[in-house]
This record gives structure tokens, sequence and C-alpha cells, in this order.
């Protein structure tokens, strides 16, 4: 199998014949591979992965228009996304890191609200969508549409987390106009990748915390679960095969069932930290994959090489040889992540035998 027919197989629970190392670095730890390795090539390259992200519809550059939604002058260096959300920078050992500001926050006025410019994905560029996924294919490797950020992070980006809660709770008509918003673009942005001929479109919001959920199960079922059912329904209906995966964050337990319900197909990242993986293989295993489980709190920043390998095999074990569990970091990698950490995971990815 290449890396494309490898990977598939494993997600879809068919069997595998490796595993394929997969992973994230922060600027910094870009800066490490360079001085550790002496390669021009991308570290994805170099350490063999089995995929490449398709880069998103490319809407017209209309930021200019978000600026009076601001009160308050913006910091030097503050860049405004195809959302209107002001990405304040972080320090330079954090570079991907930002402060958001929102700019709906505290407007009460819902016809002010119902002025906001949202972008109209539908109206913008995605020629060089197919013929990436084509060239992806053509070297063996899986195409995949990543729109992590899909429905409740985008909305709350916009309108701040606290006023969109509060909005959701009393049934203002803000929270069903946003969301609706939201997810009408996110339909535009997903079939585009179905389209395209990706083989796995990755979305996902936060919607755990470190040890309980973000929400009740109420309100996820009342306001968030239809609208992620409606993008993967479009995406399904499109293409059966297309594979989904949603990422979350922190405790998501009692979501997993709704998750699945709503058609999702591989959940990242089961932070060790905050559930049990092992249950969740037992309880799920059999018709949910999963991806992650290598703790960024724990064992890759803090353990010792031969920890990191432990991790690895322990999480692989638990599948068994049907597949169904990539072994990976749970987020991108900080810097204060032991170079001999990294490689010690490639490793044990590699030296991985059913």
């Amino acid at each position: 199998m290449n890396h494309r027919e490898n990977l598939l197989s494993l997600l879809r629970r068919k069997g595998f014949e490796y595993i394929p190392p997969q992973f994230s670095l922060t600027p910094h730890l870009v800066g490490v591979y360079r001085e550790k390795t002496g390669s021009d090539l991308s570290y994805q390259d170099f350490f063999d992965m089995p995929w490449r992200d398709v880069p998103d519809i490319k809407v017209p550059d209309n930021t200019g228009k978000f600026s009076s939604w601001y009160s308050c002058p913006l910091k030097a260096g503050t860049v405004i996304d195809d959302w209107g959300i002001a990405h304040v920078p972080g320090s330079a050992q954090a570079m991907h890191m930002t402060r958001m500001l929102h700019p709906l926050q505290g407007i009460t006025d819902f016809e002010k609200i119902r002025e906001y410019p949202f972008p109209h994905f539908e109206k913008g560029d995605n020629s060089h969508q197919k013929p990436l996924v084509d060239a992806l294919h053509k070297r063996g490797l899986a195409a995949v549409g990543n729109m992590q950020v899909t429905v409740w992070e985008t909305s709350w980006y916009i309108r701040s987390m606290e006023d969109l809660m509060m909005d959701m709770m009393s049934g203002e008509p803000a929270a069903e106009f946003i969301l609706d918003a939201v997810t009408e673009q996110a339909v535009i942005r997903a079939l585009s990748y179905a389209g395209a001929g990706v083989d796995i479109i990755y979305l996902g919001d936060d919607i755990g915390m470190q040890r309980e959920i973000m929400m009740s199960q109420e309100l996820y079922r009342t306001w968030l679960k239809p609208r992620l059912k409606k993008v993967i329904d479009e995406v399904k209906n499109f293409n059966p095969e297309i594979i989904i995966m949603y990422h979350s964050c922190g405790y998501v337990l009692p979501f997993i069932e709704d998750l699945i319900e709503a058609g999702v197909d591989v959940l990242n990242p089961i932070q060790p930290e905050s559930m049990n993986y092992r249950e969740i293989v037992r309880a799920y295993g059999d018709r949910l994959s999963f991806h992650g489980c290598i703790g960024t709190q724990t064992v890759m920043p803090f353990g010792s090489p031969s920890e990191v390998k432990i991790a690895v095999k322990e999480c692989l074990d638990a599948m068994g040889p049907k597949g169904g569990m990539m072994a990976a970091p749970t987020h991108v990698l900080e810097p204060e992540v032991p170079w001999e950490n990294i490689i010690a995971y490639v490793e044990a990815c590699r030296e991985y035998k059913k």
C-alpha cells in the first residue's frame, strides 16, 4: 500500500501495513528541526507523513471593511482574518498564539448584528484545490480539507464566547443568526473540498474543557449538533466515502454518541490527561476510529524517550490489528518538547508490529 491507501484502510478499521507518524510543530520547533537535520525539506516530507492539507477557498481580501467594528485602535501587527476576527500577536516564543478580539462582542442591537459582513466563500476562488488533490494522490498521499474551526468556534470568535453562550441560553435571535450564517459558509467550504476529491474533511470545534464539558448536553443538542450534522450530511450526500475527522480538545466523553450520530468517523485527540482512551476504545471502537492519544501536556514534553515509545505502543495495542488508531500527539508540539522525544515518537510508529 502507498501512504494514502494505508492511512484510509487504517482509519476505516480494515487493517494496515504500518503506522504513519503525524504531528505539527510550532515555529520554534521548526527551527530546531532545521538545526538538527540540516534538511531543506518540510518536516512533513522529511518524516514521511501520510497526508497534506489542501488550502481553503480563497475569498477576496475585504478585511478593511471590518475595521469599523472595533471601537479601539488595534495594536501594530494585528491581523484581521476573513471572518473579521482581529488577532493580536503574542510573544516571539509563541508566534502561533494570538489574542482574539471579537467584533460583535457587547452589541445588543440585533439589527446591528444583522449588518455584519460575513465572508461569502461561494464568491471565492477554489481553482487551486483539485489540481493539488490530484498532485497529492499522484504522490501516494492523502488529501485533507482542514476546517477544524467549523461552526461553534468561528461563531464565538466573532461574538465572544460569553455573549454567544448567553444568546443561546436565553434564546436570543442573535444566536440563530450567527450560527446559521457560519454553518452556511461551512457547507460551501466542505462541498468545495468534496468536489475537489479530498479523502478526509477535518472538522472540529472545542466543546470540552480539561475535566468537564463546555456546555450542557441539552444546549449542545439544541444549537450545535444539528448544524454539525448538516455540514456532514451535505458532504456524505455528495460522496459517502469521504472520511470525517472531528477535533475537540479536552473532556468530550458525554458528546461522543452525539458525534457518531452526526456522522463523525474519526475523533481527535482523546487527550489522555482528560479521558481514558482504553475505555473509549472498548465502548466505541467498533463504530469510531481515533487520532491522537499521545499527551502533549505530559509524556511528549516531560517524559523520557522510552516513555514516549511505551505510550505509542500501548495506544496502538488498544485497537489491535484491525486499525482504527492513529497514534499521534494530541496537539501542536510546543517549544518545551525535547527533540529526542519527537524522534522517539517517530521511531515508535515505524517499529510497531501488529
